[in-house]
């Protein structure tokens, strides 16, 4: 054993140590946590419901050594943890280890593009092989829990948090669930994988105004068909936690709903993990005006289904669940019940074998080449081409000698790398401004301008993990010179990048907007600088749709790239000069401005067809893009739908029979491409009205020049039946359905068929 330095000689002795009671039981982590359980107090139970965040001035050494917390979140630094552990594994009585959590969301040292974005390339496996480096990195350094995914369906892009799920459809969003959870937690939870905590249970996506944190009211309709799917697939692939909401659901807290944690969770999906508050939503039940006080706060919770309660500065669950045991008002068989799925996991993990991170492992982990390769493909899969006219992209090499870059975002690490990363390292981060200098080669001069600064929200707790400095506001007159130097270097040359969107704290938590549009400044200076004459490459980077609805009629060019993470600006250069091919398509319905939100395809019908109705009197009411729009530099064509059956009876459905639709995709270009088949279903009566389409099948296939592929999906009973309000459970109803197939959810290649009794 090469024993690298003396951190890792110290993890493997005390590893190797004399194994205490709560390491020695033998049998499966069930039987483990059962024998760790009959030895342990009730103060040692109630604390290993407690979880602590560690931030800058929070003290929680002492807590640690006397057993009163189970978990540790926002440790990022190995040694630091490993010093947290021995005080569990040396102080406490029966050396039960600390599970470290963290907010894993689009990587740890490598960054991956934002949920959001990863949802835009329709590749599952994409999104499953980006988790699986973020565990592989995040265990390095002794993290083993990740909160995530984020599956929240969200249908109003004015919630900052839209940027951390995959969007709007609960079918796409449940299979972007799926892929996630099998990244994070592999088969077995071997030493490079974490376990995941799926949130925000439930329903916290369709907060009222897309006010964050804000109440919401979902009929159970809505909930069952829409919201609820993505956290069924991610239960169903096997995830260890779900972590509640903060939010009011139909009043009655998340955290506190028992019909969310029990009935649905436990009982409807035989959910065996456990759950975990999202930070002080135990102690916000008394903020809600739902508890009366701390105490009565955690007792609701923990009546509700909560296990462990995520906390600032102590827990209500670690201040007065002893002492509601004594008065009655809670058994020690619940807190049995809520401890033990937290054992398991420990178990499952080899936290009890071996709770130390092996800070020798750190430097070839983080970082490495093969995770930044993939970071880079991840980010040209995951653009979107919104616009692509006269054929401006890809540019030409050699014919622009001239390039302007033009936007602060362009040379902005952290906007680049965007929301939810924490330990991203500046250095390892390329900016668009940097991949297309790198990419532009000898001979074209790339110069920068920023044009315009984008003002940041004000400060908060995540500042102190910026990682870079806040710039200093412009004066007035800075701000007219920065523009005016902008436009004019866009005048002399012989295309013109210009790079806008959203600061990276616009988008997440806390960063909700009452607006679409462009944040201030940047609409002048896009219009300056078109007026220009020059060809003009629009670049977004931002975590919501934003109002382009100017760009989209006078910019020839528009690329979509989310917050590409650290190799975003090689992506982007890779994108721009057609060394890559943009093959993504949006996981959301793009509207013309605000005043359309919510706004998204499957909608129900109404009393006046589409072609008759004017929804609003001033303008259009169909978006600016559709769901599952994108283009390319290939063109394709899908033809030839089939449906093998005209009918087929319910029952043989239920037996496991699908209808198999088949369609050819052909790619007619002499651009090897990617195009992303998608395919929607609506049945045309029943016990409820049904959406006009829903998303039931979508395949991204790649395909040489002239290459033709036939696709195939299967509608099965879990495709094709819904929950109805009428008759308060699933159906599979004997009816007429529809079906599309094509490149968005206005797909026009049609056929039909039917279910029989």
């Amino acid at each position: 054993m090469n024993l690298e330095t003396p951190a890792l000689a110290l993890a493997v002795l005390l590893t190797a140590a004399p194994l205490a009671s709560a390491q020695a039981a033998k049998g499966d982590p069930a039987t483990r946590a059962s024998a760790l359980l009959a030895q342990m107090t009730l103060e040692e139970k109630i604390g290993q419901l407690c979880q602590s965040f560690v931030f800058p001035g929070m003290q929680v050494d002492e807590p640690v050594a006397k057993g009163q917390l189970g978990s540790l979140l926002f440790v990022m630094n190995p040694a630091e943890a490993n010093r947290f552990q021995r005080l569990a594994m040396e102080k406490t009585r029966l050396k039960i280890p600390l599970l470290f959590g963290f907010d894993v969301i689009h990587g740890f040292r490598t960054i991956f593009p934002a949920p959001l974005a990863t949802a835009a390339s329709w590749d599952p496996a994409l999104a499953e092989k980006g988790q699986e480096i973020a565990a592989r990195e995040a265990a390095a350094v002794g993290i083993r829990w990740s909160f995530a995914p984020m599956v929240d369906i969200a249908r109003d892009p004015r919630w900052g948090r839209i940027v951390e799920g995959a969007g709007e459809d609960p079918y796409l969003g449940a299979a972007m669930a799926r892929a996630q959870v099998r990244g994070f937690q592999g088969k077995d939870l071997g030493p490079e994988r974490v376990i995941t905590s799926v949130k925000h249970f439930a329903g916290y996506g369709a907060a009222e105004g897309g006010r964050d944190y804000d109440a919401v009211q979902i009929p159970d309709t809505q909930m069952w068909n829409v919201y609820l799917p993505p956290f069924e697939a991610a239960v169903k692939a096997g995830s260890t936690a779900v972590m509640a909401a903060y939010m009011d659901l139909n009043d009655v807290p998340a955290t506190g709903n028992r019909w969310l944690l029990h009935d649905v969770l436990r009982g409807a999906w035989g959910f065996k993990g456990f759950v975990v508050s999202d930070a002080d939503s135990v102690k916000s039940l008394e903020s809600h005006g739902y508890a009366r006080d701390a105490a009565d706060a955690a007792v609701r919770a923990l009546h509700a289904g909560v296990n462990m309660e995520m906390g600032f500065g102590g827990t209500a669950f670690g201040a007065t669940l002893a002492a509601s045991v004594k008065a009655g008002r809670v058994t020690e068989a619940q807190i049995d019940a809520a401890v033990r799925p937290i054992l398991e996991a420990k178990y499952r993990l080899g936290l009890f074998e071996n709770p130390y991170a092996y800070e020798a492992k750190v430097a070839s982990v983080l970082g490495a080449a093969e995770h930044r390769a993939a970071a880079r493909r991840a980010a040209e899969r995951s653009a979107v081409l919104l616009r692509n006219e006269g054929s401006l992209l890809p540019l030409a090499r050699g014919a622009a000698k001239k390039i302007a870059v033009l936007g602060t975002l362009a040379d902005s690490k952290i906007d680049t790398v965007g929301s939810w990363v924490f330990d991203w390292q500046p250095a390892d981060t390329v900016t668009v401004l940097a991949g297309l200098r790198q990419k532009a080669g000898a001979g074209v001069a790339v110069d920068y301008a920023p044009g315009v600064q984008v003002l940041r929200s004000s400060p908060s707790i995540f500042d102190l993990l910026r990682k870079e400095p806040r710039a200093a506001a412009w004066s007035e007159a800075q701000a007219k010179d920065e523009l005016a130097k902008a436009v004019a270097l866009a005048a002399g040359s012989d295309v013109a990048v210009l790079v806008l969107g959203e600061a990276q704290d616009m988008s997440g938590e806390y960063a909700s907007r009452s607006t679409l549009a462009l944040p201030p400044g940047q609409q002048e200076l896009l219009e300056k600088v078109v007026a220009t004459g020059k060809p003009v490459v629009l670049v977004l980077l931002n975590g919501r749709p934003l109002d382009i609805s100017w760009a989209a009629q006078r910019v020839p060019a528009i690329l979509e790239v989310w917050y590409p993470g650290s190799l975003g600006g090689e992506a982007v250069a890779n994108l721009l000069f057609g060394d890559a091919n943009p093959g993504g398509k949006l996981p959301l319905t793009w509207p013309l401005n605000v005043g359309q939100v919510p706004i998204y395809y499957a909608r129900n019908l109404t009393q006046k067809t589409e072609e008759h109705a004017k929804r609003y009197w001033n303008e259009p009411h169909a978006p600016l893009y559709p769901f599952g729009y994108g283009l390319s530099y290939s063109t394709f064509a899908i033809s030839n739908l089939k449906v093998d059956k005209a009918s087929a009876s319910v029952g043989s459905l239920q037996a496991g029979q699908p209808i198999t639709v088949t369609a050819d995709v052909e790619n007619t270009s002499a651009v090897t491409g990617d195009e992303v088949v998608q395919l929607y279903v609506h049945q045309r009566a029943g016990s409820a009205s049904r959406p006009i389409r829903e998303l039931k099948g979508f395949e991204r296939v790649s395909l040489a020049p002239r290459e033709k592929k036939t696709v195939r999906f299967a509608l099965g009973q879990d495709e094709l039946r819904y929950w109805s309000g009428s008759e308060r459970k699933w159906v599979l109803e004997a009816e007429a359905f529809d079906v599309w197939v094509g490149n968005s959810s206005a797909a026009s290649l049609a056929s039909s068929f039917t279910l029989t009794k």
